[in-house]
């Protein structure tokens, strides 16, 4: 769908913000680059300043924004799963590092694993509205940094042929798990046509400070042909100014040098100029997710990419209730809503999350996917042509007809192209609910993920590739638990 309905900022003050981003740019600058990094802004033009900060004239920042990649594709590993995030285009998927699982049921948090990590790629495999899978938890059953990137990679790409990313902890661990991509892909060049992971990258630690391991994991990505997140992660009255508006502007002016870095690299590599917009709550310096604040947030951010018409992603979504509940329905569809109706092509965290990140929960996946539905019915809008202003169909039915619309025409035209009918919502009379059992969402939402999971196995990683990709790295999914493909 396509969007840019809602604007948080007036023009003027999206002016505002840019000019101020590139002050800060130009005067302040980034602490902690690398010395690679250094290297390449010096001699673009920038300075090194004697308290070794980097600075970036603003025509190197200007220059950049002008000449970036605003044209490119996320491959899936199914052509049929590309995603072509540019201009006003939106899409919706997940992210997150969660480290506990909610089961809404018993209400009790337990620590995740590697196995619920390929459960919710296979549940995303399934739902029509969530468009890619970003790694959404960490594994907490590896306690070694090297098998935990390994296994989150090889559990995300098995799990679904639609795109997927997630993050690395360290440079050679990406070096050491490119065979693996390019024996999926069928060789490097194949996965350098079509790569079909991308790396989130936090390369920034705010405030205005360069993160010297993601940095060089960027880096690497970018010479192994992955597509890069720039993730740039403030919280509002702790790590960015407690005032929105200044929020915005550190963070624009750190993902613009995160977009010089990348393009000095690589010019034109494929890179999203993405959002993490947080906030703290000052009364307990707590970390919060799911006001109104960070709706207003997550819209500014997507409007700011559409100012420089830069393929722009932003995280909403991230719910502080624990449950898929009341609180966590409006949160979610709240901030989500703004944010896709801004402009930003790419929503984050925009299912399953909760407990301001720290959680998941597989019921969520699917509820949200609905919600999920809902709001990209929003963004399509309302059509208004000669025949949907309906005139004609008016006068049949006033007229000449029986003067109700059931079984007019246009009803069984459009019953399936205008409106979009739930899956899981309920819209039954009281009688009938109650006959059915008095069931909730969450209900209806466990009965739905155990359906996917006794059924839906992707079987496009084969039991011969599998096994060359276990003889080439620590791989600790089961087998038994995959039922691979032939």
């Amino acid at each position: 769908m396509e969007s840019r309905r809602f604007k948080a900022l007036t023009d003027t003050e999206v002016e505002k913000i840019h000019l101020a981003a590139l002050d800060v740019l130009e005067t302040i600058g980034m602490a902690d680059a690398l010395p690679s990094c250094i290297d390449l802004v010096v001699n673009a033009g920038g300075t090194l300043t004697d308290e070794g900060r980097l600075l970036f004239p603003r025509a190197l920042v200007e220059d950049t924004i002008a000449n970036a990649n605003r044209d490119f594709t996320l491959y899936g590993q199914d052509p049929k799963h590309d995603i072509h995030p540019k201009g006003d285009k939106v899409y919706f998927g997940t992210a997150g590092a969660a480290v506990e699982i909610v089961d809404p049921i018993t209400r009790e948090y337990r620590e995740t694993k590697l196995d619920d990590l390929y459960k919710i790629g296979r549940l995303v495999d399934t739902l029509d509205h969530i468009h890619f899978y970003q790694r959404i938890l960490v594994p907490r059953d590896l306690e070694d940094a090297f098998e935990m990137d390994i296994n989150t990679l090889y559990a995300i790409v098995s799990s679904t042929t639609k795109h997927v990313g997630t993050s690395w902890m360290h440079p050679d661990h990406i070096r050491k798990a490119m065979p693996m991509l390019h024996a999926i892909a069928g060789g490097e060049d194949k996965w350098r046509e079509r790569p079909f992971v991308t790396i989130s990258n936090t390369f920034v630690v705010p405030p205005l400070r360069f993160g010297e391991d993601s940095c060089e994991c960027l880096e690497v990505a970018v010479q192994e042909g992955m597509p890069v997140i720039l993730a740039a992660a403030g919280m509002a009255g702790a790590s960015s100014p407690t005032a929105l508006a200044g929020a915005v502007v550190q963070e624009v002016a750190e993902n613009l040098a995160g977009l010089v870095y990348v393009n000095l690299l690589k010019q034109g590599h494929p890179t999203i100029f993405a959002f993490w917009p947080l906030l703290a709550d000052l009364r307990s310096g707590a970390m919060c997710s799911g006001g109104g604040e960070q709706a207003m947030l997550c819209a500014a951010f997507g409007q700011m990419g559409r100012y420089y018409d830069l393929t722009t992603g932003v995280a909403a979504g991230m719910a502080d209730s624990k449950l898929p509940d009341a609180q966590s329905g409006f949160e979610k569809a709240n901030t989500v809503s703004l944010a896709a109706h801004s402009g930003a092509n790419i929503i984050y965290e925009a299912a399953g999350m909760h407990a301001s990140l720290l959680g998941c929960c597989f019921e969520s996946m699917v509820i949200d996917n609905e919600m999920l539905g809902n709001i990209n019915r929003t963004i399509r809008g309302i059509e208004v042509t000669e025949d949907t202003i309906s005139i004609e169909a008016i006068r049949r039915t006033c007229v000449d007809g029986p003067r109700h619309y059931l079984g007019d025409e246009q009803t069984i035209a459009l019953m399936n192209s205008e409106y979009l009918y739930p899956d899981l919502a309920d819209r039954m009379s009281p009688k009938e609910w109650s006959k059915a059992g008095s069931t909730d969402i969450v209900d209806r939402a466990r009965e739905r993920v155990n359906r996917i999971l006794t059924d839906h196995y992707p079987a496009h990683i084969s039991d011969e590739l599998d096994a060359k990709i276990r003889e080439m790295l620590p791989i600790r999914l089961p087998r038994e638990t995959m039922k691979l493909g032939s």
